[in-house]
């Protein structure tokens, strides 16, 4: 491992000219994209234009906050770097419907995920930096944490350095989103992918949810109320998540109960066995390839992706407890 990939990079060794000098268009105005325009424009960028559908229901919200909203060919024309920041699923068809056939020669491409770039999803032409800038948490978060005064960590990476200036590009980004408050390191386009999807997949929704409803089912076949079974297997998810992000998996463990951590601790290794080696394999496997991203964005483009398994969720019993009880809980703090 270099120097590089273990020392992290911070605002004050990050000139921030590339990204305040650009003429920069944001496609998309969602959690992400609404969150990066107004810290980069409240870090110095003065020319961001907001590229939306004439139908998206955000232009009214992007106008709101003082930006000019155009369309996603003029944007194309426009721009000097385009950051793509609508749904990952959705690049194939902005890129070569309304990006593509319009783009300004020679105009970088920032994405915040590697998606599209490491599945060839988007192809883009040798004329073009590439550019990956992740802040590594939700879109809300990276507005969030700026007005605080910090960031969520950021990583780069260059698929394509066309300028030989795609490395500036990317670092002054990041910091202007406010990650150089909190450290940079560099990546690649395939790591950054295949750690997300892996990760949410496997543990943070995936496997949480997993666990959460089966916990919650068994309680209940074994006679506690299913108002019980939700507090403890659903609601204090929450609270363990806040120790772990704050002291780690030990600083977790040392802060709860002893009876808490000698239970866990014995069934920790059952839960982790073969079946569950099995299946990460099976879920790497899919991401490692292109099964995974292919599956999703053929499910995508065909119209209504999880219309019908959103609302069989809607109809579960642990659903209904969960809304009676965050009803019960904070309606009557409000």
């Amino acid at each position: 491992m270099t120097d590089e990939m273990d020392e992290p990079l911070y605002t004050r060794d990050i000139d921030l000219a590339p990204i305040r000098s650009c003429r920069l268009a944001i496609v998309g105005y969602g959690n992400h994209g609404r969150s990066h325009a107004l810290c980069l424009r409240d870090s110095g960028v003065a020319h961001i234009r907001i590229a939306l559908r004439e139908t998206s229901p955000s232009r009214i919200k992007a106008e709101a906050d003082g930006f000019e909203v155009v369309s996603l060919p003029e944007a194309a024309a426009w721009a000097d770097a385009i950051s793509l920041l609508a749904a990952d699923e959705a690049h194939r068809l902005i890129w070569e419907e309304a990006i593509l056939p319009h783009r300004k020669p020679g105009q970088a491409l920032i994405v915040c995920h590697g998606f599209s770039i490491h599945y060839d999803l988007i192809r883009p032409p040798a004329d073009a930096d590439v550019i990956l800038a992740a802040a590594k948490g939700p879109g809300g978060a990276v507005r969030e944490e700026f007005e605080k005064g910090r960031g969520l960590i950021g990583f780069w990476a260059v698929h394509q350095d066309a300028s030989g200036q795609a490395r500036e590009l990317a670092l002054a980004y990041l910091a202007a989103i406010g990650s150089g408050e909190v450290g940079i390191f560099p990546t690649s386009f395939r790591e950054e992918t295949v750690s997300d999807l892996f990760g949410e997949q496997v543990v943070l929704v995936g496997g949480m949810v997993a666990l959460a409803k089966a916990s919650f089912e068994r309680l209940v076949a074994a006679g506690v109320s299913e108002r019980m079974a939700y507090i403890d297997c659903v609601h204090e998810i929450k609270y363990l998540a806040d120790l772990i992000q704050a002291r780690g998996i030990a600083g977790m463990y040392e802060a709860i109960s002893d009876t808490a951590e000698f239970g866990a601790r014995q069934i920790e290794d059952k839960i982790a066995g073969p079946e569950l080696k099995r299946v990460f394999d099976e879920a790497m496997a899919d991401i490692e390839s292109d099964r995974f991203a292919r599956k999703w964005v053929e499910t995508y483009e065909a119209g209504d992706a999880m219309v019908a398994d959103r609302a069989a969720d809607r109809a579960l019993r642990i659903e209904t407890v969960g809304a009676e009880l965050r009803d019960r809980i904070y309606g009557a703090t409000k």
